[in-house]
């Protein structure tokens, strides 16, 4: 006999998709960052929220997330995939230009603002011990909320935006570290200072180095290998396994999850299946993103603000002030403009989710006071919450002068390939033809094919190649077709040509759209698709042959080619007048 069947098992999943459902679709309206909606649902609906009331009415059960815990392991993931889709966006090659931002600028950010805020805490009358886990828990900041508005909000290809995303790497490089010096102030060492510090580096160096050396060896072939089955499913499979598998890797070794989906990213940026996997994982990144920040809003408790909310909005203010004056004091040092230090400094000012994991084991480990500990956790939440209206005023200090003119690093590409350049679609003879010819006329392009063979052999010829299912608007926009010189495509499918003519048109309405057609029926149905030209196979070879045989017989050249091009408009003519009206061509072919 089966058993009882327990909606309240999935209550928690539910209210999350109605959420999601609800929630971005309404931000996405107002043009207010999801964000800043996933936090205020889960202060809403959480234990602190409509939670609290349940006692008085219990029927409010079914609308509030009263077993936040449920969630909590699957919201963490949100940071795990974000890191990886991070990761994909740069490369061992520009993470070695920045290094000087990352390592400089973002050590020397991490180390000053836990000294203040350590000092602050000290000065307050916190134990040694207690100050310097208070303040190295508040100098890091929440990448899983700066990068998705800063992102939002089109600022990640500026300069602030590069500072910024090149500080919070470095912090996340830091989470180790100080997770064990919280462990060593804990008192948890048995063997020696010394010994344990080896104990706890070693695997992490070791964790870390074979997922260098391994990934490097076996990712490539392993995509190679799923590619070949041109199979959707298995695709997302490989994808999920990498993500999850590099995670598990780095935090069985001591380190975070999402530093380990960090680096399985960075070498796969360096493969031809980097665009097609973005267009694959980002549904989940943006839905566990979601499910994570609802997480952290049902973690505030509100009825300890309303308590005691002088002391709560002080550390909430006093830790914006004191992060925000550090990186303004850095900024010279590292010859940041002024206006640039302005905006990151009020990006970086507030605290981030690694607070809550430092926070409470000092709490559990009897470093930090239960109620301390409470305070600084909603004070952080608050800061959280405002991250997009500092985002927004950063963003006003600033202005709308140029980008500044900064060092290499900086100035790194924007992660959205945004390059003014030719897009093939389909690389076989026909495409590659393509590709010489734009080559010879010195015109950047890139190729995207789904033939797994094909590609690794073009790309060890250094082509531009790259895998991915080019019928889908979100694969075409990771290939930058909003800022394209234009589109070819060459496949010999036809259905296939016409689902990626169907899906560029809807992304851009003027882009210069060139196709392959099997025939004139065809050419008629891709005009009334709306391509800028269809050339027919069969029309152009006849045209081509009809060339060869009067050259051939000694009509002279000139004439020849200008009756070519004659017959050829003659028959492009037809083929509009005969289809759909020809959309206004950008440019003459000759």
């Amino acid at each position: 006999m089966n058993a009882p069947f327990d909606l309240a098992v999935y209550k928690e999943t539910l209210l999350f998709l109605v959420t999601a459902g609800i929630v971005a679709p309404l931000f996405f309206r107002l043009r207010i960052s999801p964000v800043l909606g996933f936090l205020l649902a889960g202060v809403a609906l959480g234990p602190f929220g409509l939670g609290s009331l349940v006692a008085r009415a219990p029927w409010l059960d079914a609308l509030a997330l009263t077993n936040v815990e449920t969630i909590d392991h699957v919201a963490a993931f949100g940071v795990v995939f974000l890191l990886f889709m991070m990761g994909l966006e740069l490369s061992f090659e520009r993470l070695t230009r920045m290094r000087r931002l990352v390592f400089g600028l973002g050590g020397a950010q991490v180390v000053l603002s836990a000294l203040l805020l350590a000092a602050i805490a000290f000065g307050l009358g916190q134990q040694p011990a207690a100050a310097l886990v208070i303040g190295a828990a508040l100098s890091l900041s929440s990448t899983a909320i700066i990068i998705p508005v800063l992102a939002e909000r089109k600022r990640l290809n500026l300069a602030a935006g590069r500072v910024s995303f090149a500080i919070l790497l470095f912090q996340d490089l830091a989470v180790a570290p100080l997770l064990f010096m919280v462990t060593m102030l804990i008192g948890g060492q048995e063997n020696g200072l010394g010994i344990d510090l080896a104990l706890t580096i070693a695997p992490a160096a070791l964790a870390l180095t074979g997922l260098i050396v391994l990934g490097r060896r076996v990712l490539r072939p392993l995509f190679h290998s799923v590619a070949m089955t041109k199979s959707t499913e298995f695709f997302m499979a490989a994808c999920l396994l990498v993500v999850l598998g590099t995670g598990l890797i780095a935090a069985v070794s001591g380190l975070s999850m999402a530093l380990g989906a960090f680096i399985a990213g960075l070498l796969l940026a360096e493969t031809e299946y980097r665009r097609e996997i973005e267009v694959t994982i980002e549904p989940f990144k943006g839905l566990l993103l979601g499910l994570f920040f609802v997480a952290v809003g049902a973690e505030l408790d509100l009825s300890l603000l309303f308590a005691s909310p002088a002391p709560i909005l002080l550390i909430a203010g006093g830790l914006v002030i004191a992060k925000a004056l550090a990186v303004m004091a850095l900024g010279p040092v590292f010859r940041l403009p002024a206006r640039v230090a302005r905006e990151v400094a009020l990006l970086l000012g507030p605290g981030g989710e690694f607070a809550f994991v430092m926070i409470s084991a000092a709490v559990a480990g009897k470093v930090v006071a239960p109620q301390i500990g409470q305070m600084i956790l909603v004070a952080v939440t608050l800061t959280m919450l405002v991250t997009p209206a500092l985002a927004r005023l950063g963003e006003f200090l600033a202005g709308h002068a140029p980008a500044p003119s900064l060092s290499p690093e900086a100035m790194e590409p924007p992660p959205e390939d945004d390059a003014h350049r030719v897009i093939i679609v389909g690389y076989g003879r026909v495409g590659a033809l393509i590709g010489d010819m734009l080559d010879r006329h010195k015109i950047p392009y890139i190729a995207v094919d789904s033939d797994a063979n094909l590609i690794a052999r073009e790309r060890r010829a250094g082509k531009p190649i790259f895998f991915g299912d080019a019928t889908r608007p979100e694969f075409l926009r990771r290939c930058g077709v909003e800022t394209a010189r234009a589109l070819v495509v060459t496949m010999d499918a036809p259905r296939a040509n016409e689902a990626v003519v169907e899906a560029a048109r809807t992304l851009r309405a003027d882009l210069t759209l060139v196709a392959r057609a099997r025939d004139a029926t065809h050419a008629k149905m891709l005009y009334d698709l709306g391509v800028t030209d269809a050339v027919p196979e069969t029309i152009e070879a006849s045209l081509q042959l009809s060339e060869a045989v009067l050259v051939d017989i000694g009509v002279p050249m000139g004439i020849v080619i200008a009756s070519i091009h004659e017959k050829r408009d003659e028959y492009r003519k037809l083929l509009v007048a005969s289809g759909a009206p020809a959309r206004p061509r950008l440019a003459r072919r000759k």
